[in-house]
């Protein structure tokens, strides 16, 4: 960005085709550019701020998404009709069905307000913790699993580790709208917080003898889920209250990160689920 805006100043004229490459760049290097009909629409129909879309004229017509861009187009934001050809290139060749996006930067909640929130809207609430998920497929996949399970929030280090970017937005498939997601500069001193609210924390990790389905997951719980390959830290680990297993009977011995997180994730709500009865 720096060097466009030094390239912008000097007093040289530049053709529209280098403008044109200049945007393009900017446009694919983009954090925040969005696409797919099903999470563009999801975006449309919540409240963040949407810079501007590319659709096709054909689907620009499709009863889902009319009068969706008329609204968003009063509010501000740029509709540009554009070909296939167009967006394949503006997303690098992915999957788009016709429609992308550039929405404003993701607004991470702070982690009182997010403790808060959870206390408010359940007796029993779960908060599900990320230490260190790098892949932002798998973070995408935590994000959609904990939202359609209804987890009360997510919580993330802001170091060595995925934050919320367009492929986060992409997998979690318009999950992200829902689910209240903080940030913090240091997780363990986080997790001593939802400890002071009176989170019971549970590490999930494939080295602890208390099996999953033997715990009982009642009160407030905070599930720590550990990085791709290396699980939790050594000082994560030290600030669980306790630590828990996935039984696993196959040959295969560590599953993915974003699989593990469903499966530990899906047991919590399921006790929670059968409590509430």
């Amino acid at each position: 960005m720096a060097d466009l805006k030094s390239r912008r100043s000097k007093s040289r004229k530049t053709s529209p085709q280098i403008e044109d490459n200049a945007r393009d760049f900017l446009e694919n290097q983009s954090p925040d550019l969005i696409y797919g009909r099903h999470t563009v629409l999801t975006i449309l129909n919540n409240d963040r701020q949407i810079n501007k879309i590319w659709i096709t004229t054909k689907l620009r017509q499709d009863g889902r998404f009319y009068k969706l861009l008329k609204e968003a187009k009063s509010n501000g934001t740029i509709i540009d009709e554009v070909s296939t050809q167009r967006l394949d290139s503006l997303v690098k060749g992915a999957n788009h069905q016709g429609v992308a996006a550039q929405v404003a930067p993701y607004h991470y909640w702070e982690l009182k307000d997010l403790i808060s929130q959870a206390k408010q809207n359940s007796q029993s609430p779960l908060i599900a913790i990320a230490d260190g998920i790098e892949d932002p497929q798998n973070l995408g996949a935590i994000i959609r699993t904990a939202e359609a399970m209804g987890v009360q929030g997510l919580v993330i280090p802001q170091r060595r580790a995925a934050g919320i970017t367009s492929t986060v937005m992409k997998v979690s498939a318009g999950a992200l709208e829902h689910l209240p997601i903080a940030r913090v500069v240091n997780l363990s001193q986080a997790i001593e917080k939802l400890k002071e609210a009176e989170f019971w924390i549970y590490g999930a990790t494939g080295e602890s003898g208390k099996f999953l389905h033997t715990i009982d997951f009642s009160g407030a719980v905070g599930l720590v889920i550990g990085a791709e390959g290396k699980g939790l830290s050594t000082l994560t680990r030290r600030c669980c209250d306790e630590l828990v297993a996935i039984p696993l009977v196959g040959k295969t011995p560590s599953l993915n990160a974003s699989v593990a997180a469903a499966i530990a994730i899906y047991e919590v709500c399921r006790q929670k689920w059968s409590d509430s009865k």
